[in-house]
């Protein structure tokens, strides 16, 4: 049977990759663009929320590093925006629709559902509070955009996929620079309490362990692997890597 003549359902859980917006089917379609939005959405408003840090660097090894996640965020988000303009995304208008650099009181709880049609992961509503805490911030959601994207970058929609797997060295990069400053800032009281402020939060960002969702997007071939697996593996993974520091 060809690819032409299977049905696309059979098509996408036989492991098939899809290539223009032409050949997507509208259910597929708007799970793709609802993933992709996400990702945009979040990379802009992390991209303004860490900007400020950049003014609050203790030095200007830090000022350079907090300046290239800022940007490369940006450039990110228009890498995956340009797919979207395929599907009739209009591209000029989309970075004025919100409030990118918008927050929330610290202390306030977020639904971890989208808000409107902001599509940023609730995690991007919260506010950083001084230069520890956006590093710490800066860590655990770096590790947890590298689980989110190597996930991602499986994705049935090969350019969303190609463009993910040549996103995710930088978005590494990014955590390791975190890493790098959180060695110099070391295992103090305010680099505990913004670990213990921000664990649950970010691993709010894989969503909920069971998800009718993730059914969906792994049947068309979107998502691979559940939620609760990924969340569990980013927790591992960062206890691992906050361990030397005292901070695990």
């Amino acid at each position: 049977m060809t690819n032409e003549t299977m049905e696309i359902g059979d098509y996408l859980a036989k492991g098939g990759k899809l290539t223009s917006p032409d050949n997507v089917p509208p259910r597929y379609r708007a799970e793709l663009l609802r993933l992709m939005s996400s990702f945009v959405d979040s990379e802009l408003a992390g991209s303004a929320g860490f900007a400020d840090a950049i003014n609050h660097a203790p030095g200007i090894r830090e000022r350079i590093a907090a300046s290239r996640i800022t940007l490369e965020k940006a450039d990110h988000a228009e890498r995956v925006l340009d797919l979207m303009e395929g599907f009739g995304t209009d591209k000029a208008r989309y970075n004025s629709a919100h409030d990118w650099a918008a927050r929330v009181p610290r202390e306030a709880t977020v639904d971890p559902k989208r808000q409107g049609g902001d599509m940023r992961l609730s995690v991007f509503h919260y506010p950083l509070a001084g230069w520890t805490d956006a590093v710490v911030m800066n860590v655990l959601m770096g590790l947890a955009t590298c689980h989110a994207l190597g996930e991602m970058s499986r994705s049935s929609y090969q350019p969303f996929a190609e463009v993910l797997r040549d996103i995710l060295p930088r978005e590494r990069r990014h955590m390791e620079l975190g890493l790098e400053g959180l060695e110099r800032i070391g295992a103090t009281e305010a680099a505990r309490a913004s670990v213990a402020y921000w664990t649950p939060r970010v691993a709010e960002t894989f969503g909920a362990a069971r998800s009718d969702r993730f059914d969906r997007l792994r049947a068309m071939g979107l998502r691979h692997t559940d939620n609760e697996t990924l969340r569990q593996a980013w927790r591992a993974d960062l206890s691992a890597r906050l361990a030397p520091l005292g901070l695990a």
